[in-house]
């Protein structure tokens, strides 16, 4: 599932839930590597959105990879769940249990790809105990819990912090909240390689997936180009 190159990941979050199936297939065929499922419990975030039962409904409709961010507090309970109705990878906060390293290495028992993510305010150097454990580190880049939110720039630096903290391991660094092809660039030259955009995919309806999906590769890409990897340690 990780694999080289750029990932785009649309959010189904902005998706028209009355068509959510016809959606994430649209999406999909639009262009879509991944599909982004954003898990909200009303009390981690303030915001409630869906659980296992519609993951297994829309991973009917899809043969892509579905990338799980569980914003849920405690997760530890819905691990196995979220795991047997579809998902690929899923992604934890640290803030949302006290034992991370046991929940990391409980998703990676269940067969998953293991993701990991912190809050805006929180230091990047709350990774340092855990980078080891996981095939993707998601940079938010607006706090959790409604879509539609605009990008906070200090992301960026973060995103090199953390592809620096990673020191040259194959690991993934994924961007959410606020993606779009005016700031995919700037993200991808810091070291971000997957691209989670719920907007300013969704935007325009079913006829502008495609050219939504292949603006925001085309920024990646190119700066892509312009990433400088970290210098190994002396």
């Amino acid at each position: 599932m990780s694999g080289a190159g750029v990932v785009i990941a649309p959010s189904i979050l902005s998706a028209d839930f009355a068509r959510l199936g016809e959606e994430v297939r649209a999406v999909g065929q639009a262009g879509a590597d991944w599909i982004h499922v954003d898990v909200m419990d009303g009390h981690f975030v303030p915001n409630l959105t869906i659980g296992p039962d519609v993951l297994r409904a829309v991973r009917k409709w899809t043969d892509k990879p579905m990338d799980v961010h569980l914003m849920i507090a405690p997760v530890d309970p819905y691990l196995e769940a979220f795991a047997k109705a579809g998902a690929d990878l899923i992604t934890v906060h640290v803030e949302s249990s006290p034992h991370v390293h046991r929940t990391l290495q409980a998703v990676r028992a269940l067969g998953k790809q293991v993701g990991v993510t912190l809050n805006p305010g929180t230091p990047v150097s709350a990774l340092e105990p855990i980078i080891g454990l996981v095939d993707l580190v998601l940079v938010m880049s607006v706090n959790p819990g409604f879509g539609g939110q605009a990008f906070i720039p200090e992301a960026i630096g973060r995103v090199g912090a953390i592809r620096a903290m990673a020191k040259g391991r194959a690991m993934r660094i994924e961007v959410d909240g606020g993606v779009s092809a005016d700031n995919a660039g700037l993200l991808s030259a810091a070291g971000a390689d997957t691209f989670v955009a719920g907007s300013a995919v969704f935007r325009g309806g079913e006829p502008a997936y495609a050219g939504n999906i292949a603006a925001i590769r085309a920024a990646a890409v190119t700066g892509a180009r312009a990433y400088a990897p970290p210098l190994p340690d002396a």
